[in-house]
């Protein structure tokens, strides 16, 4: 799923599939891509389970699948917990070296 998530053009089509169900077609457009280098990227979401592709007579017709969206933010909510007590902890040394640097004598 990571490796999926990881490509700038798969997130940009997962942002696209966030707001509507999108042709394949539709996913390449803005990205100035072929059909097919399209579908390839759609081939790799669909694996990682963060689309679901429904084929409509001629048209492949995708849709977030949110469920996958969820074990990662379920895998990943222990690091951000993590990550935000470091930054607290940077802030707070930040500010009481400015408070220390701009209380002090300046002879």
């Amino acid at each position: 799923m990571f490796r999926a998530l990881a490509d700038p053009t798969r997130r940009g089509m997962l942002a696209a599939l966030a707001l509507s169900e999108r042709s394949v077609g539709e996913l390449a457009a803005p990205h100035a891509m072929s059909f097919a280098a399209a579908a390839k990227h759609v081939k790799v979401l669909e694996q990682a389970g963060l689309l679901a592709r429904e084929i409509r007579g001629r048209t492949h017709v995708c849709r977030l699948a949110p469920e996958a969206l969820a074990e990662a933010e379920a895998f990943l909510a222990p690091y951000r917990r993590f990550w935000a007590g470091k930054l607290d902890a940077l802030e707070a040394a930040l500010v009481a070296d400015v408070e220390t640097n701009t209380t002090g004598d300046d002879t």
